[in-house]
């Protein structure tokens, strides 16, 4: 008995689906394809910053570097707790003949800045405070996701644009969107950036005034396809 009810919804299911479909091949359509993109600058920028006590006579500390780093940043309006965080803490043994091993500490951050001109300030407070091993870690625009459905609802209005365009001279009218497929890219959140040595920028840096860094632009594109019934 259940095998039966089944087979009998399976059919009436079947029968629902086929309808469905020959009743849009029956429907007079025309399908249009539109594109929309723009370019956006990325607005949060990460970067690695690698402090460790120099193998010196007189070597200053990772917490003293620390301590005048932050600082620094804080007058330059830097908010620590959200901007500064630790990524990784050690020690490293060195070996040196006829000496014992001495204990080098280390300490890796991620910094987060919001513009290239105020990456070029900080770059030019480490410069200053002699910690030059640092990197360009990842990029982000942070209204990536506000962005991709805004650029969906234009492609939409493109493809309605284009479609009454191609039915006005046949004297017909756009209907109802009868399907619509989404045939947008997805685009990660972030952007791995290349490596960027402090060293290589201090060099045209100088003692000058600090750099106002521009990043690559990110470039968002988003495609549909529409279509519409029509009507005359």
């Amino acid at each position: 008995m259940k095998k039966t009810i089944f087979f009998i919804a399976t059919v009436l299911f079947s029968g629902a689906i086929f309808a469905q479909s020959k009743n849009f091949l029956n429907t007079p359509y025309l399908e249009t394809q539109a594109q929309v993109d723009t370019m956006v600058t990325p607005d949060k920028i990460y970067l690695n910053i690698f402090i460790q006590e120099k193998d010196t006579k007189g070597r200053v500390s990772v917490e003293e570097q620390e301590n005048q780093m932050a600082q620094r940043f804080k007058a330059m309006g830097i908010d620590l707790e959200k901007q500064l965080v630790i990524k990784d803490a050690s020690s490293n043994f060195k070996k040196y003949f006829l000496r014992q091993k001495e204990v080098l500490k280390s300490k890796q951050y991620s910094l987060l800045v919001y513009s290239g001109k105020q990456l070029g300030d900080v770059m030019m407070t480490l410069e200053q405070l002699e910690i030059a091993n640092t990197s360009i870690e990842k990029t982000e625009y942070s209204k990536m996701d506000e962005l991709e459905l805004e650029l969906k609802t234009r492609a939409v209005k493109k493809a309605i644009q284009k479609a009454e365009a191609l039915t006005k001279p046949l004297g017909q009218k756009v209907g109802a969107a009868i399907h619509i497929v989404d045939n947008s890219q997805y685009y990660p959140r972030y952007n791995q950036a290349p490596m960027m040595e402090m060293k290589a920028v201090s060099a045209d840096m100088g003692s000058a005034q600090p750099l106002d860094l521009d990043f690559e632009k990110i470039r968002v594109e988003t495609n549909v396809n529409v279509k519409f019934a029509l009507s005359n």
